[in-house]
């Protein structure tokens, strides 16, 4: 299996849209407010809005440069609308209408026909023709004025270089001032019958259509809120993901909000969610059932900080609020307060309904639930509801990675308990709400399975996780998959497994996450992480997220498995000392006229060869070396052959022999290697059990011997501490020749048969 990160289309398949396109509009707009745009249908679009301010603004708008789908996916960048004409019918309620005071404009951003940077304020109400809810209106971009009133204020708009345009959509009672609504209000504005006519209206789009593979995919509200929902689908569907969507529903975008004391706080007054996110939502389950998707809806403990009510939160010993490292930050629900909890079995049942209402078969995932520990590594285990669940004054605990008490221990178990049940009572919810909904519960390993802190495992992956309180265990291990920490996953994976429970096939994966574009090498990584997650036999593995995968241009492909060109097996015959051992190397040598030469290797290391003909030495041998070469294909597969001359790191295989690198604070690792003077020579075929690891001079047994000779520890060494090995190790090899010829004759006469072998390059 492979994959590629695509930077441009070149050669892909393309086609071609109509400009307004009405899948690849997009919303912006300022917090608190909330809007969201759906695709209607092919000539059709609907923006849905929530205002709370009187300055609140959405902004509907179509962008020439599309900077939001996958590179291969992407609609051309086409910054000259002056042949362009553009009408459709508008329907409006909520917002304000066309014929007010800022009512809805089109301001149009780019540049004028001299270069110079500049913005247009178009009002639709001068190009409409009906009412002010419903009319129509035609924009010819080649003849178009900004201005409020036509023509007293006309101002011309120049369209050969446009970046943006967007329409602004404001509440009934919009003046400008931050000052709050009476109430929350809610608004919506459609565009139906869009037409886009003259010779500048059509522009490319790619096309590509990458092969239908098993990876599945993962996507956040809170990251294509904006985007329309075909938008989201069509990059899945292109891209070869099927079969479930795991779809994280956020943590900032969903709810409704009720002011209290000047501040704006999350609420279930007038329903669960918002308006936009509710019609996002729906059309999202739509569209996802009619391609043939199944989706799996996450919610996690999360919340945006700034409206969450503060009762509600997790707290350290001293009061302080659990938050993240997100900006603005969000912060963690009490497991332990009921109102937080009952809120979140709303939220779930209202995502359960709207699957339900697709048609789509009830998936959900109860995401990361844990308590939070602060990077001192005090643990939140103290606001109010929890304390009252601990008895009331629960032991202090000034750091979870130092050592414990046996009250602190048990606190950590209570709080297990508490975090248990109210993920049973979320679960019991879903299933209330959608009888047979299949429940699934997310851990994150790194945190929940620190190495430093490995008590945390009792508060934040607890017992009463065990199969079979819920149908599929989900594991996700970012921060290892980001560094090719294979050992420290497995080690994670083997220990979740023994506590809980859950057998690969009742487990899915997630592989990620590339936080910044910059760190793009990354996803050699976590495609590396992915294939070993279907390597173990998990149900399903996925992508984290899309997002991602859009911005780097990551695509993945299944490919026909390769034909397995090593046999991790030793050769049968032992060698003797008349075992003859070349070692080789390819020197360019250039004699000038005078006599003088320059040389330059050719190779970074020498290879070997060996005859291991003199160690065939009766009819038994000759028999077991044709069944071997047989086995092998001759020269198609290679072996293990242990050199009689040089296959220790040294006399007596100590743990400081060798110099396999040296510590930098993050990297754990290390590629074992024998050093020659200058040269080194890399050693990927070690014996097990034979490896033997010390940092700055101190053996420690910390460590586990990866697949190609790496060792990898449990924990990065620190800056300058150097790291040694020692082991004892066979040599890749495999047949030099196509056929092998031996003659009972031939050892009996004292003569030894030939025999050649060829060391194997290894990465």
């Amino acid at each position: 299996m492979g994959y590629w990160l695509a930077e441009a289309r070149r050669g892909q398949d393309a086609d071609a849209i109509k400009r307004f396109d009405p899948r690849f509009w997009t919303v912006n707009f300022p917090r608190p407010m909330m809007a969201a745009v759906t695709a209607e249908a092919h000539d059709s679009l609907r923006v849905t809005c929530a205002f709370y301010r009187r300055d609140d603004l959405a902004g509907l708008i179509w962008a020439s440069e599309d900077a939001y789908d996958h590179p291969l996916l992407r609609y051309a960048t086409d910054r000259d609308y002056r042949r362009c004409v553009l009408s459709f019918r508008w329907r409006s309620s909520g917002v304000r209408a066309l014929d007010a005071v800022n009512g809805p404009v089109l301001t149009i951003e780019g540049r004028d026909a001299a270069g110079a940077p500049r913005a247009w304020y178009v009002r639709l109400w001068n190009y409409a023709h009906g009412a002010p809810e419903d009319a129509r209106v035609r924009l010819d971009f080649g003849e178009l004025s900004g201005g409020f009133l036509l023509p007293d204020e006309a101002d011309p708009v120049w369209a050969g270089d446009v970046d943006r345009m967007f329409v602004s959509l404001v509440p009934p009672d919009y003046d400008g001032s931050d000052a709050m609504l009476a109430a929350p209000g809610e608004g919506w504005a459609e565009l139906s019958e869009i037409v886009c006519e003259g010779s500048g209206s059509v522009i490319a789009i790619g096309d590509a259509i990458v092969p239908e593979h098993r990876l599945g995919i993962a996507n956040g509200y809170d990251d294509s809120y904006h985007l329309t929902p075909a938008r989201v689908l069509r990059n899945i569907l292109h891209l070869g993901y099927r079969g479930d969507i795991v779809h994280y529903v956020g943590m900032s975008h969903y709810f409704r909000l009720e002011q209290v004391s000047g501040g704006l706080y999350v609420s279930l007054k007038g329903g669960t969610l918002n308006a936009p996110c509710a019609a996002w939502h729906r059309d999202f389950a739509a569209c996802a059932k009619a391609l043939g998707f199944g989706v799996i809806w996450s919610l996690s403990y999360e919340l945006f900080d700034a409206h969450c009510w503060n009762d509600w939160k997790q707290r350290a010993s001293d009061g302080s609020p659990a938050l993240t490292g997100w900006e603005p930050p969000s912060t963690l629900l009490s497991p332990a307060h009921d109102g937080a909890m009952g809120y979140l079995r709303s939220v779930a049942a209202a995502f359960v309904g709207i699957a339900a209402e697709a048609g789509l078969a009830v998936q959900f995932q109860i995401g990361e639930p844990w308590w939070w520990v602060m990077p001192d590594g005090r643990p939140c285990l103290y606001d109010a509801a929890a304390k009252d669940a601990f008895g009331g004054a629960p032991v202090a605990i000034a750091n979870v990675r130092g050592a414990l008490s046996e009250a602190q221990r048990d606190l950590l178990d209570q709080a297990g308990a508490v975090l248990a049940a109210s993920t049973l009572a979320l679960r019991d919810a879903v299933r209330a709400a959608a009888p047979g909904a299949v429940v699934m519960l997310l851990a994150y390993l790194p945190t929940v399975l620190d190495a430093r802190a490995p008590e945390v495992q009792r508060m934040n992956l607890p017992v009463g996780w065990a199969r079979p309180a819920f149908d599929i265990l989900q594991l996700e291990d970012y921060d290892w998959a980001q560094a090719g920490n294979e050992a420290a996953s497995a080690r994670a994976i083997a220990r979740v497994a023994a506590r809980l429970g859950y057998p690969a096939d009742e487990q899915h994966y997630f592989a990620g996450f590339v936080l910044r574009p910059e760190d793009r090498g990354q996803w050699d990584a976590i495609h590396a992480a992915a294939l070993r997650g279907q390597a173990r036999g998990v149900a399903a593995t996925f992508v984290w997220a899309l997002p991602q995968v859009m911005r780097d241009g990551f695509i993945h492909f299944d490919e026909e498995a390769a034909v397995q060109a090593f046999d991790d097996v030793l050769f049968p015959i032992a060698l003797g000392s008349e075992a003859e051992v070349t070692t080789e190397v390819s020197t360019a040598i250039v004699t000038s006229a005078g006599g003088y030469e320059k040389r330059n290797a050719d190779w970074a290391a020498a290879r070997g060869r060996y005859d291991v003909g003199p160690g065939v030495r009766s009819e038994s041998d000759i028999a077991t070396l044709i069944d071997f070469y047989r086995a092998r294909m001759g020269p198609a597969r290679g072996f293990r052959l242990r050199d009689p001359f040089d296959h220790r790191s040294g006399p007596e295989g100590a743990a400081t022999d060798q110099r396999i690198g040296t510590g930098d604070g993050e990297s754990v690792r290390f590629a074992l290697v024998k050093r020659h003077g200058e040269s080194e020579r890399r050693i990927t075929r070690p014996v097990a059990g034979s490896v033997r690891v010390a940092v700055a001079g101190v053996e420690t047994a910390n460590f586990t011997l990866a697949e190609g000779g790496w060792v990898e520890l449990d924990e990065a060494p620190a800056h300058g501490a150097v790291v040694t090995a020692g082991f004892s190790f066979d040599v890749p090899v495999r047949f030099a020749e196509d056929r092998l010829s031996v003659a009972r004759a031939t050892f009996l006469a004292g003569v030894a048969s030939s025999v050649p072998l060829i060391e194997v390059r290894e990465a």
